[in-house]
């Protein structure tokens, strides 16, 4: 064998997880950071995903218009009752609509097949041998599904916006400690209200890679962590496991609505991002693990 060859084996070896003399690379790489977000959002299943998460609002909206019309408008999801009034509340009504079912299997759906469709489709040793490094290429996807939460939670709060602004009348925002403030600063607490949505979901993201390294099936690693998405929220409901409902990574969710007051109560969003830091940290380690280990020539 040819001292070229020796070289290009080992540099494959490298990137497969085999020992090799390649010079180390860094774990970070915007290049392949833009490539893996270009793929995410142009396959047509997260757009359809998106589509469907911004016609949320579209249906309560029109529901509320309805409701307001027949004399109703109190009832349903948190702030319903306060969107006829002002039409920024929509935002935060479709989020406390989306949050607990919609927002959450949908990311479940992109973190879940993250590595499981790589495998599933054949292109992971090659991803692996380009090369990416699997630390790497772990933290890239990652990244990816976080982005699609963000994206996720800002479409809903965006339509959501349009249609209320549409439907409802705007303008100053009376918050829920019963403080006035100007349309813009509503506008920014919707904002931090999308992202606050958005960090709440980084332990379903971590707990969706994870189960993706475990199988080569990404329809299996998809089903799975939807499932553990919504058994997590039916023992969230159930009065006899009150003592171990802090624990669940869905059960701070909705104290985004402590930014809707003057002033912010901050313990349960200090509570919700350390339980979200814990199942990050928790699954993370698990899925880099799992997947710095596992025979990919299988």
């Amino acid at each position: 064998m040819s001292r070229a060859d020796t070289r290009a084996d080992t540099q494959a070896d490298g990137a497969l997880g085999v020992p090799g003399d390649r010079a180390p690379r860094p774990l970070w790489s915007l290049g392949l950071l833009r490539n893996e977000l270009g793929t995410t959002f142009r396959r047509r299943r997260t757009l359809m995903l998106l589509a469907v998460l911004a016609c949320v609002p579209v249906l309560v909206g029109i529901a509320v218009r309805v409701q307001t019309a027949d004399g109703g408008g109190r009832g349903g999801p948190a702030f319903i009752s306060l969107v006829t009034n002002n039409g920024l509340f929509l935002v935060f009504t479709s989020l406390a609509a989306t949050l607990p079912v919609f927002l959450p299997m949908a990311l479940a759906v992109v973190a879940g097949d993250a590595i499981a469709g790589e495998a599933g489709a054949g292109t992971l040793r090659y991803l692996l041998v380009a090369p990416a490094g699997r630390t790497r290429l772990l933290l890239v996807k990652y990244a990816a599904a976080l982005a699609f939460s963000l994206a996720a939670s800002l479409v809903v709060a965006a339509s959501a916006l349009i249609v209320g602004a549409l439907l409802f009348p705007l303008g100053e925002v009376t918050l829920l400690s019963g403080t006035a403030v100007p349309f813009t600063e509503g506008l920014l607490r919707a904002l931090a209200v999308a992202g606050m949505v958005a960090l709440s979901l980084t332990g379903v993201a971590a707990l969706g890679l994870f189960v993706s390294t475990l199988t080569g099936s990404g329809i299996a690693a998809m089903a799975t962590t939807v499932g553990l998405v919504l058994t997590a929220q039916i023992l969230d409901t159930l009065p006899q496991l009150a003592a171990v409902q802090p624990y669940l990574f869905p059960h701070y969710w909705l104290s985004f609505a402590d930014l809707l007051r003057d002033p912010v109560y901050w313990d349960d969003i200090r509570s919700n991002l350390g339980l979200q830091a814990v199942y990050v940290l928790l699954f993370g380690s698990a899925a880099w693990a799992r997947f710095t280990t596992r025979d990919i020539t299988a």
